[in-house]
């Protein structure tokens, strides 16, 4: 499974998050929306009327979501490329789908990750294997879809994530922070290579300057949090969504297949 299949393709979907998603007034979102109803800003051709100013408009949550390509794979794929306004019949399927398959895509990432790490060798053929077999469950057709057990897959995947963690940070001796409480924390030019910082509340920390190779972030929240001059090259298991929610510059380093956010500000 190569990375680049799960990257989203807005242009492939049929606005699925933009309507199967609820969201609540808050600093992310300037109004109340309830599951299964359009955004107000959806337009006819599935796209965002205001995709250029969705930060200046208060839709910070939109600018940071990202579905792994789930969104595209319902629409094309389980739905052969009806869409919802084609066919109302299957908006309630359809819609249920999303949040399953970006599950079971985030997955993928994960393990597609695993894969080209050389420290992972030895694992390849356990990796190759539940890759497959987390493939197979994404061709599920839709009337399957919502029996998958999702629990009982990802209580395979994980312990297979974290022994490839085990290994790639092993050499390093980071700091264990695995969960912790960091909110606001002082972590600037922090030597955090190596680090298990997996599922760690990270939210507007200062890590500034900090040194975050080889350190394991699955799962930790970094909204707001300040990562700028930051080297993150090699660290394991970032996603869009965490690089999305962090504030960094032109100087923080980010590993291969994520992009620099436009509201990142440039070094000084």
């Amino acid at each position: 499974m190569d990375r680049l299949e799960l990257v989203a393709d807005c242009g492939s979907c049929f606005g699925l998050c933009c309507v199967a998603l609820a969201f609540e007034r808050s600093a992310d979102f300037p109004v109340d929306k309830d599951a299964g109803d359009p955004c107000v800003n959806l337009d006819s051709g599935f796209g965002c009327s205001i995709h250029s100013r969705l930060r200046d408009e208060g839709y910070r949550g939109c600018t940071v979501y990202d579905c792994f390509g789930a969104g595209q794979q319902v629409s094309q794929v389980t739905f052969g490329g009806v869409s919802w306004r084609d066919d109302p019949s299957t908006s309630a399927s359809m819609f249920a789908a999303l949040p399953v398959m970006r599950q079971l895509h985030e997955m993928l990432w994960y393990l597609a990750e695993c894969v080209e790490r050389p420290e992972a060798r030895g694992l390849r053929d356990e990796l190759d294997a539940v890759t497959a077999r987390t493939v197979e469950l994404t061709r599920t057709d839709a009337a399957h879809l919502d029996a998958i057990d999702l629990p009982a897959h990802r209580a395979v995947v994980s312990p297979l994530l974290q022994r490839v963690s085990a290994l790639v940070r092993e050499p390093f001796d980071g700091p264990d922070h695995r969960g912790a409480p960091m909110f606001g924390a002082r972590l600037r030019r922090g030597r955090l290579r190596g680090a298990d910082l997996r599922g760690s509340i990270l939210i507007a920390a200062d890590l500034r300057q900090a040194d975050l190779r080889q350190a394991d972030l699955l799962g930790a929240d970094l909204r707001d949090a300040r990562l700028d001059g930051a080297d993150l090259t090699g660290c394991l298991f970032l996603t869009q969504t965490q690089v999305g929610s962090a504030r960094g510059d032109a100087a923080t380093l980010v590993p291969p297949g994520l992009r620099r956010p436009a509201h990142w500000v440039a070094s000084p």
